[in-house]
């Protein structure tokens, strides 16, 4: 199961999401087929573009607690100052995306950065 982990500002369009999301499949030779869920910080879950987002490709989005986000901080290969402060983990889009692919993922792709979207992925055993 590959889990997608975003980090995303409010407002952000979906597709903006969608661009970042597919330059990061892409790296890894994935499609938008290939996603099982996409996940962020629970206080983004309910943003009007990844809605969207996630209608259109059919996937559910899962919206991750700061509790469950800092449980994941020593799979995080990079570290965002910002986000440190303002979430407890290194980095958002690949907490989540650990966090919602299941107790036995890992990150196959560290987060890209494009514009007001950060994208990770992480491939577990979830369903």
């Amino acid at each position: 199961m590959i889990a997608v982990g975003l980090g995303l500002r409010p407002g952000t369009e979906r597709i903006d999401i969608k661009a970042c999301i597919e330059a990061a499949l892409g790296r890894v030779d994935l499609g938008l087929s290939d996603i099982g869920c996409l996940a962020t910080v629970a206080a983004r879950a309910a943003e009007p573009g990844l809605i969207a987002l996630a209608a259109e490709i059919g996937a559910p989005v899962i919206g991750i607690p700061d509790e469950a986000l800092r449980g994941q901080d020593a799979g995080c290969a990079t570290r965002s100052t910002r986000v440190v402060s303002l979430f407890g983990v290194g980095s958002v889009a690949e907490a989540a995306a650990l966090a919602a692919a299941g107790a036995s993922a890992s990150l196959i792709l560290p987060r890209i950065v494009m514009g007001r979207v950060t994208c990770a992925l992480a491939q577990g055993n979830r369903a």
